[in-house]
């Protein structure tokens, strides 16, 4: 059986339930221009989305008629949308104009994605949203002092990108979202203390950049992942069901990390330039239940002045961390490890039971007898391990010593082939 006419043949509720799946503001323009029909069904629309570029080429390229024609879209758009759930706009707009937009869909709007490119007003109309709104997605404005939000009771979901805050100004966002499950602060410019106390999160993400100090308190009973960059002084609170946990810092020096055991930990990365080995033994101390350890710290020392690593004990750090199925390890872990006395414990009783992949990144030909003999100590007493990879990084080829602790590398390659390789 043909069937004519297309759309124009199917019931209206099914035109509306089709055209209402659509989100791009230029997709719901172009049908809202087809029949009076379709453009009936802007009401019935739960998303709206306007991309960065959206009005350019209408425009001529003028940044003021670009933001005039955004402008009147938006708000015709958005005064039409009656069941409006979601906005999302990327694209350039009048800032002044925002609370308008809000306060015509408060009642019905649960998520909020906004590029307000330097705004200082800190986005205080978002407080309009507070009875429903459930995520908030900020990007790149400038956040001086705490927002006036309000109590926003039900935001499960908070996410800033590219911003520029001040400590107070975290401190005070947070506080005034109580049920949060998800914090990402990320690329953000801040200095000073932050203290998050969050009784529901569960997944959380702060990278901060820029040379100011930074330190973090988090309270954070339900946390599972963590993700913490550029802070040199971290405390953390309840990590009893802590699964994931990075904690990274490209300048500076992490300082201080306290925490209790992370009986749940499942994976470690510890990454940076510099870290004070109290720092990396407290946070190893209470990891002993983890799976899957990257330690990717190049130098210690408490102060200006790098410094290698303190010697390791082989036997001692696995018997302390028994349940290590994924090593990734580099540079002076690796050497602290590969420390004359760091064998001298070992005897035929002494196993690693779980370790399965081994990841080695060497960069110097120094103590190459010790590190030779710490790879064969990994691959003689791990009894599951199935693949050893020993990665060549930085290493310069100018010296005579370069040349035999390569050829010995190879040579233990091949003494081990299949389990182990070279990169």
């Amino acid at each position: 059986m043909e069937v004519d006419g297309g759309m124009d043949a199917l019931p209206d509720g099914v035109v509306q339930h089709i055209l209402s799946q659509l989100s791009n503001a230029r997709d719901v323009a172009a049908c809202a221009a087809v029949a009076r029909g379709w453009r009936d069904c802007v009401p019935y629309l739960p998303s709206l989305y306007f991309p960065r570029g959206a009005f350019d080429t209408q425009a001529g390229g003028s940044s003021a008629a670009t933001v005039a024609a955004a402008d009147d879209a938006i708000g015709r758009m958005v005064g039409a949308a009656a069941r409006l759930e979601e906005l999302v706009v990327y694209c350039p707009f009048s800032a002044s104009l925002l609370p308008r937009w809000l306060a015509a869909r408060a009642a019905t709007l649960r998520v909020l994605e906004i590029r307000v490119d330097g705004d200082k007003s800190g986005l205080d109309c978002v407080g309009l949203l507070a009875a429903g709104l459930e995520e908030l997605r900020l990007w790149g404005l400038t956040m001086p002092h705490a927002p006036a939000w309000g109590r926003m009771e039900r935001l499960r979901v908070l996410e800033v990108v590219s911003a520029v805050l001040g400590y107070d100004a975290v401190n005070g966002a947070v506080a005034a979202c109580p049920g949060l499950t998800d914090l990402a602060l990320l690329g953000c410019e801040c200095a000073g203390e932050v203290d998050v106390s969050l009784p529901l999160l569960e997944r959380c993400r702060l990278d901060f950049v820029g040379s100011g100090a930074c330190s973090l308190r988090l309270a954070a009973p339900r946390v599972e992942s963590l993700e913490v960059q550029g802070f040199s002084s971290i405390s953390l609170q309840g990590g009893d069901r802590l699964k994931r946990l990075t904690i990274s810092k490209n300048t500076g020096t992490v300082y201080h990390v306290e925490m209790g055991k992370l009986p749940a930990l499942d994976q470690l990365s510890l990454r940076g330039v510099q870290w004070s080995w109290g720092a990396v033994s407290s946070v190893l101390q209470c990891a002993g239940e983890v799976k899957h350890l990257v330690m990717k710290v190049e130098f210690c020392g408490d102060f200006d002045t790098l410094l290698p690593f303190p010697e390791i004990d082989l036997v001692e750090f696995f018997n302390s961390h028994p349940k290590i199925h994924k090593f990734e390890i580099h540079g002076a872990m690796f050497a602290a490890l590969c420390q004359k006395n760091s064998l001298k414990n070992l005897d035929s009783r002494f196993v690693i039971p779980c370790l399965e992949q081994v990841l080695v990144t060497v960069r110097s030909p120094l103590n190459a007898e010790q590190k030779l003999n710490t790879l064969e100590s990994l691959v003689r007493f791990s009894v599951r391990l199935r693949r050893m990879v020993i990665r060549i990084s930085q290493m310069k080829n100018c010296h005579e010593a370069s040349d035999d602790f390569f050829e010995e590398i190879c040579k233990f390659t091949y003494m081990n082939n299949g389990r182990v390789s070279i990169e």
